[in-house]
């Protein structure tokens, strides 16, 4: 994985907190590997990791975190987690 990236953006749906850190279009290729869906879990149960291929280079960096809506009071806590969740993947 490759250096930390500040939140772009965070939207609601109906399930998850969606915190993106990139803009999608920025990657050759996205995934939801199953060991990134662990070190998430581990912080949040039910998280979620999106990763992807950056153009130019072959670092796997998270794109986005969602975070499920009935795991945190509020969008504060939903940043909190993503940020706690790409800090542990990074490390």
């Amino acid at each position: 994985m490759s250096g930390s990236a500040s939140i772009e953006s965070v939207e609601r749906s109906e399930n998850y907190y969606h915190v993106r850190y990139r803009d999608p279009d920025d990657f050759d290729e996205i995934r939801t590997p199953d060991w990134a869906e662990n070190v998430a879990g581990s912080v949040v149960s039910g998280a979620e990791v999106r990763t992807g291929d950056e153009h130019g280079n072959d670092d796997w960096t998270a794109q986005s975190v969602l975070i499920p809506v009935d795991s945190v009071a509020d969008e504060n806590e939903a940043r909190d987690a993503a940020t706690q969740i790409v800090q542990k993947m990074e490390s």
